[in-house]
């Protein structure tokens, strides 16, 4: 399978990698809350592996397996919370959670720039776990499951990202951040928007979780953050001098590369909601 793969075309790749993962991705939102969570917690800790390999390359040393452990028990707590399983105060056990990345390193006697590496294991939580985290106070609002609400924005994520792929490499000229990254295009970005802007027009329609409004924020929200969350990627990858974060998923990259919007978005978006919904 992977032989045949390789053997197509990126965009082939592409096409086929992202159907396979949004029929996993869709059936696990709308199938439970538990699915749900499971999911995102595996995509979070596949996520920040990735990330901490790709620190190795650079002769870092992060806590690659606790700093994980430690994404994953934040996914779960807040599932927890939010559902109201749990009572809030257990947010402060990341706390302890946290604070034994010190301890840790502190026996680690090889390790010669130990408050450096202690620095990118936290990094890891909060560039990776923690927006994964919060797609549960996205998909648990007051306590009920909205999957209508997890998918709306994942959809106009990705038509975000179809948009400016497509608009990019047929009418691309102008350089948006030629520093960072040669290939994005403002010609891809307006395509990208256009796309969500669409998709949040059909949204505000069919899905009621927000009022239309909403809808049309959060896709502004997405379209800003979303380009961005590739940039910044893109300026972390430049910085270590690799292309793709990984091969894991044909055409896409790695986990990084395809999630990278959505680790600068989700934080906008809860806060948005937070705040003003």
């Amino acid at each position: 399978m992977r032989a045949r793969l390789n053997q197509m075309s990126n965009l082939q790749q592409r096409v086929i990698a992202a159907a396979i993962g949004v029929i996993v991705i869709l059936s696990a939102i709308w199938y439970s809350d538990w699915t749900f969570v499971l999911l995102f917690c595996a995509i979070s800790a596949l996520t920040q592996l990735e990330f901490y390999k790709l620190l190795g390359l650079d002769g870092n040393q992060p806590l690659t397996y606790y700093g994980t452990l430690v994404g994953c028990f934040i996914c779960v707590l807040t599932y927890l919370i939010e559902k109201g399983i749990i009572p809030f105060d257990n947010y402060f056990l990341i706390c302890p959670a946290a604070s034994m990345i010190f301890l840790i390193k502190l026996y680690k006697k090889r390790d010669l720039k130990p408050f450096t590496n202690i620095g990118f294991t936290f990094l890891g939580v909060i560039y990776v776990a923690v927006p994964f985290a919060l797609l549960n106070v996205l998909a648990l609002r007051g306590g009920t499951y909205h999957p209508g609400l997890v998918l709306g924005c994942l959809i106009l994520l990705w038509a975000s990202d179809i948009g400016a792929y497509f608009a990019g490499t047929k009418f691309g000229r102008r350089k948006l951040f030629a520093r960072v990254s040669p290939k994005k295009s403002w010609e891809g970005a307006l395509g990208g928007a256009i796309a969500a802007a669409v998709m949040a027009f059909f949204l505000a329609f069919y899905v009621e979780d927000l009022r239309p409004w909403e809808w049309y924020c959060v896709g502004a929200i997405i379209v800003v953050t979303g380009t961005y969350g590739d940039l910044v990627e893109s300026l972390f990858k430049r910085s270590i001098a690799i292309k793709d974060s990984g091969s894991t998923i044909p055409g896409h990259g790695g986990f990084l590369d395809r999630f990278d919007g959505l680790l600068l978005a989700a934080p906008f978006i809860i806060t948005f909601l937070k705040i003003f919904s």
